[in-house]
């Protein structure tokens, strides 16, 4: 049997654990539970007022009919009963039984809009800390008894609540297995955030993001009806995403709020400052300092006036703006908001004027780098654009090194590079390579088409969907 004594040794005698005992028909019960997890006044007004109203002994069956609880659980192991009182349950001990009811306290904040994925048009609530608040999010989107979930508990010591969600219909088994065995097989002390799981679950040996973090439900439930996996975490904001391909991340859920032609033009738009960012600096270094004939005479003649003055090779003034930006982005991030930008804007408009006055950069330069850094900005994921960021310097050094051939091979170097990725052994660059007919109408040219649509074949077996 389960000794009070021993709950209070293991739990090291902590301040915030409230002990009451109480005497019904002359036998003593005992209430247990952390009060910084617990509602007290549910407590008081459900558990004690039910408790002392008894009119017969507490014996393990009439406390399950009596107690107004729709989470009551009989404990049977020392062990269990920890766990139960560390997730906010009351452990109800007598002597014949020991029963944990929840009771678990709100500590979260309410619904609120989405901070890091901008909404322009389409549903503003995002993610919480609470773990049933989330799911219910996804599934208030996707009513649906094919809608299914598979919850686990990972880290050692923090003993995090996780939840795979998949269409049983449209998502194929073999995807959720592979999710599944790699959460299994998870052993660490904590895992406090869902971005914690991204080391477990990403493929080996790629730059490139395969996975999505996101805090929007809509984009969750999008991605489930196209056979996706979502894996959602208490205490954690975000929800994960994947497999993910190279062409999700230029992909937004406003895109299916807005005309064709319009999702089109912004998908474009995407794609080139994808290459803009990471190409226009490389190109203009590799010009300058090699293939001065690949630009019309006059264009060169002002490049030279412009850098007359200027001490430093191209590349150390690239590098210089370049890494002036991101220390600039990055104290953009952690200020508070409101001081935040105008810092940053601040800054940069006394720097680059600065340094145009003194002679160390050329106007041109911070024309280079300003265009390259703000393409860059047109992503919502943290990861590809630091893979941005990777591949503009790589491709900076080729193109002094090497001039246009330097780019030609830094191009095939992130060409080979997202070929070799694969996410959930599918490959990255799908539904480009290989082609699939069906997914390309909404690649990047978005069209549709009133007869019904096939889904991605790497994705489900069951192929048919409507518009």
């Amino acid at each position: 049997m389960i000794k009070i004594n021993d709950i209070k040794k293991a739990l090291g005698n902590p301040n915030d654990l409230t002990e009451r005992t109480i005497s019904i028909q002359n036998q003593k019960v005992t209430l247990l539970f952390l009060e910084v997890l617990v509602d007290g006044e549910y407590v008081n007004d459900f558990i004690l007022r039910k408790l002392t109203t008894l009119e017969k002994k507490p014996t393990k069956k009439i406390l399950l009919r009596s107690l107004p609880s729709n989470n009551i659980v009989e404990i049977k192991t020392l062990d269990e009963t920890l766990d139960y009182i560390c997730k906010g349950f009351t452990i109800i001990h007598t002597k014949q039984s020991v029963l944990g009811i929840e009771t678990r306290a709100s500590i979260d904040r309410g619904i609120g809009t989405s901070e890091m994925e901008s909404v322009i048009i389409g549903p503003r609530d995002a993610f919480n800390e609470n773990f049933n608040t989330n799911l219910g999010l996804i599934r208030r989107r996707l009513r649906s008894w094919d809608l299914h979930s598979k919850t686990f508990f990972v880290g050692d010591k923090s003993r995090a609540k996780l939840a795979i969600l998949y269409m049983k219909s449209i998502a194929i088994s073999k995807n959720v297995e592979a999710i599944q065995k790699k959460i299994e097989n998870i052993h660490t002390d904590g895992i406090l955030d869902i971005t914690y799981l991204k080391r477990y679950l990403k493929e080996k040996n790629t730059i490139f993001p395969t996975m999505i973090a996101t805090e929007r439900p809509d984009k969750c439930a999008m991605a489930l009806l196209e056979g996706k996996i979502v894996i959602i975490l208490d205490n954690s904001p975000y929800a994960l995403i994947l497999p993910s391909f190279f062409i999700d991340f230029f992909h937004t859920p406003d895109d299916y709020y807005q005309k064709d032609t319009t999702i089109t033009f912004i998908r474009i738009i995407r794609i080139l400052a994808f290459f803009i960012s990471i190409f226009v600096p490389a190109f203009y270094v590799a010009t300058i300092t090699h293939n001065q004939d690949g630009i019309p005479l006059s264009l060169f003649i002002q490049f030279t006036s412009q850098r007359s003055s200027v001490p430093f090779s191209a590349l150390t003034e690239a590098l210089f703006m370049s890494i002036s930006f991101e220390i600039l982005r990055e104290s953009d991030l952690r200020k508070p908001s409101v001081t935040g930008t105008a810092l940053s804007i601040l800054g940069g408009l006394i720097l680059g004027d600065a340094a145009v006055s003194a002679g160390l950069i050329s106007p041109i330069m911070i024309i280079v780098i300003s265009i390259s850094a703000i393409s860059g900005l047109a992503f919502s994921s943290i990861e590809m654009t630091s893979c941005i960021r990777f591949f503009r310097f790589l491709l900076l050094f080729l193109s002094m090194a090497l001039g246009t051939f330097g780019i030609y091979i830094g191009f095939l170097i992130l060409l080979a590079t997202l070929c070799s990725t694969t996410t959930l052994t599918l490959p990255y660059l799908a539904p480009f390579s290989p082609y699939i007919p069906s997914e390309m109408k909404d690649a990047i040219i978005k069209t549709r088409n009133k007869k019904i649509r096939l889904r991605n074949p790497l994705l489900t077996k069951n192929k048919e969907r409507g518009n």
